[in-house]
């Protein structure tokens, strides 16, 4: 196992530097002068020219290219074009936001699917199950920032339960992190909901048709432990997948969802940068994004070996 994990993340390198080289074509290929942006509509074309030197995008695309990764080589993300601060800093003072909303989504998400998935398997062609499932199939169906918009209109507009925007830190005050929190984290969790449900539900039909679990119940094993015990330890081994893939699509949906909420997290803070065309921002915002996705995927694959003794990674086991 040791050697499994040291080898993915020596495998990691070439495609982070695969995914910086992707990210800085595609940024220069997006219309634009972050220049003019940042000298603004009155400037002449000589202060133009004497920012776009100062932030050395008059050099050769190649030679901005190996001073990217020659600073990347030193930790060194670069300097925001309109913030003024390092991207690492501005990145890192914002991770902390939009992971406690991906997780606290990914929360949601494993406990609503879970429970109705099971549920729905073993009530299968019932009311439940129709029920159910149909719930799904409508979370899959909403787009998240249509969602996001019926929520704050329902709860925040008209009841008046909980704020429409804004972000509190979980450590200064916690009810008012989950106040500020929940309505982000169900409109990212709401599709992933339907989706890991019906998933669920079917890998627990087909786990409950196995030979071991008929033999489970004729020894006369309580229902409970039938289930919890012997087929959903089998069922979380293609949910742990799905999880993985879950967690991606959550950070990857949190650019829409804090714009809407106005949450001042990673995902926002791409979005502006994207409109106001602050390539160094967007650069380092892909990078550790794409990092995290690494980590998660490693994570995925240690788990199979926790949830399937079956699975050995390496010759040995180790």
């Amino acid at each position: 196992m040791i050697r499994f994990i040291a080898g993915r993340l020596v495998s990691a390198v070439p495609v982070m530097l695969l995914v910086t080289l992707i990210s800085f074509l595609l940024m220069k290929l997006v219309p634009g002068d972050p220049a003019m942006i940042i000298a603004g509509l009155s400037a002449t074309p000589a202060e133009v020219e004497h920012i776009r030197q100062q932030l050395g995008l008059d050099q050769p695309f190649l030679t901005q290219l190996l001073t990217w990764y020659g600073n990347l080589l030193q930790g060194d993300l670069g300097q925001s074009l309109l913030l003024g601060r390092g991207v690492t800093t501005s990145i890192l003072e914002r991770l902390p936001v939009t992971l406690s909303i991906s997780f606290y989504a990914l929360f949601l998400t494993l406990v609503a699917a879970l429970t109705s998935g099971t549920l729905a398997a073993l009530r299968q062609n019932t009311w439940i199950d129709q029920i159910l499932m149909s719930v799904a199939l409508i979370g899959v169906s909403l787009p998240n920032f249509w969602l996001g918009l019926m929520l704050i209109i329902l709860f925040a507009v008209w009841l008046g339960w909980l704020p429409s925007g804004g972000y509190v830190p979980f450590f200064e005050d916690p009810w008012g992190w989950l106040a500020a929190a929940t309505l982000p984290a169900v409109s990212l969790a709401m599709l992933q909901m339907g989706l890991l449900a019906r998933i669920t539900r079917a890998t627990m039909l087909e786990v409950l048709r196995q030979d071991y679990i008929r033999t489970a119940r004729a020894k006369g094993m309580p229902p409970w432990i039938v289930v919890g015990k012997h087929a959903f330890k089998n069922v979380m081994i293609p949910v742990v997948t799905v999880t993985g893939i879950i967690f991606s699509l959550l950070m990857g949906g949190s650019v829409v969802i804090e714009t809407v909420y106005s949450i001042p997290g990673v995902g926002r803070l791409m979005a502006s940068a994207i409109l106001r065309r602050d390539y160094p921002v967007i650069q380092g915002g892909m990078l550790f994004v794409a990092a995290m996705l690494l980590v998660v995927n490693l994570v995925v694959d240690v788990l199979y070996a926790w949830f399937d003794p079956r699975v050995r990674y390496g010759r040995d086991g180790d």
